[in-house]
This record gives C-alpha cells, sequence and structure tokens, in this order.
C-alpha cells in the first residue's frame, strides 16, 4: 500500500539523485483502505510467509530490469510491513546490496542461510516496540551471525517504540506507536550515510 511517508521518502532519496520505487505489497485496490482492512490485508499475507518472500523477490527482480537501474547498484529500504520485506529480500538471496529496515517486524519462516545474504544488512528497532520485541532483535542478530553475514548493523533507540519514523503516528491510535524524532533522525542520518558508502551519492 502507497503511504505518503513512503512517497515522501521516495522523493527525498530521488532528489539526491538515486532512482527511488515505492513498491506496493497488497495492491492497488487498498489505495485508500482503512487501517482496519489493511490490518486484515497484512495479517494474510503474514498468513502465506513463502508467497510473502516470493512476492519481494518478484518485485525486486521487476525494479532490477528496468533500464533505469543498475541491478549491481540496488539497495532497499522499509518502514514497518516494508522493513519486514526487505529483510526477507535479504534471507531470500536477492541481489541486494543494502537491506534497511526501520521498525520491521524481525521474525521469520525461514532464516538465512549460509552465503545467502549478498549485502549489507540494517534493522533499526525501537527498544519498546511490540510487534519487535529485544528477543526477535536479538535472534535477528544471532541469524546473522549464524549465516556468515559480516555487515549487518543492528540500532536499537532505547526510548522508541513501533512506528519512530512517521509523525503522523499518533493519528493510528495505537498502542505502541509512536513516532519519535531523533531516532527518525539517527537513523536517517545512518542511512544515507550506508549509502553514500556503498554507491558514492
Amino acid at each position: 500500500m502507497a503511504h505518503e511517508i513512503n512517497e515522501r521518502i521516495a522523493r527525498k532519496l530521488a532528489e539526491l539523485g538515486y532512482v527511488a520505487i515505492c513498491t506496493d505489497m497488497y495492491g492497488a485496490h487498498f489505495a485508500r483502505a482503512s487501517v482496519e482492512d489493511a490490518g486484515r490485508a497484512y495479517a494474510e499475507n503474514l498468513a502465506d510467509p513463502e508467497k510473502q518472500r516470493a512476492r519481494a523477490i518478484a518485485w525486486f527482480d521487476r525494479i532490477a530490469t528496468r533500464p533505469d537501474v543498475d541491478d549491481e547498484r540496488i539497495a532497499a529500504v522499509g518502514f514497518c510491513y516494508g522493513g519486514m520485506t526487505v529483510l526477507e529480500l535479504a534471507r531470500g538471496g536477492a541481489n541486494v546490496k543494502a537491506a534497511v529496515s526501520y521498525h520491521g517486524t524481525l521474525a521469520t519462516h525461514a532464516r538465512a542461510e549460509p552465503g545467502a545474504v549478498r549485502g549489507h544488512v540494517v534493522a533499526y528497532c525501537g527498544a519498546g516496540d511490540p510487534y519487535a520485541p529485544l528477543e526477535d532483535v536479538d535472534n535477528l542478530r544471532q541469524e546473522m551471525l549464524d549465516a556468515g553475514v559480516r555487515d549487518f548493523q543492528i540500532t536499537i533507540f532505547g526510548g522508541a517504540v513501533h512506528g519512530f519514523t512517521d509523525p503522523d503516528a499518533a493519528a493510528l491510535h495505537l498502542e505502541g506507536v509512536r513516532y519519535d524524532a531523533l531516532s527518525n533522525d539517527l537513523s536517517w542520518s545512518g542511512t544515507l550515510v550506508l549509502l553514500q558508502h556503498l554507491f558514492g551519492l
């Protein structure tokens, strides 16, 4: 589902010289979905994790064939559900140079196999995120070590919960979801440093 925050992020990246594309894991008919409808669709996607991962990889493969995209210089940046999706891309062996997850769920049905992850894995997490508890954070760390991933970073923001990058998070009226300006700024700055390091823009 295209969300305004994702479009704003894409525009910011485009202004820096990147080709920035928002992918839609739900379908165009969910563009104006209610929070409740989106939640149900999200649950349906999670109920079939193999399909979810395959859909993410299909999106990646489609983007990689675009004439304006260098298929050897692709990063995936995701927020919330998108944060989970980019981690699944990395676990699934997509040729992604960086998978950056912001307050994404971290648990998976199929852990990364040794050698599968082909780029940097970055996870920005809120210490109080009910959707990504600290146990899952530690499991991700161990998963990366077991898979032989050298280039991974996991950052935990002590004062943050879920949705810390979304200035409109309060409008959702959900417990454990709140914007945090400092966590947002630090994580975004870290992402830009990583992209500059990898791609020189």
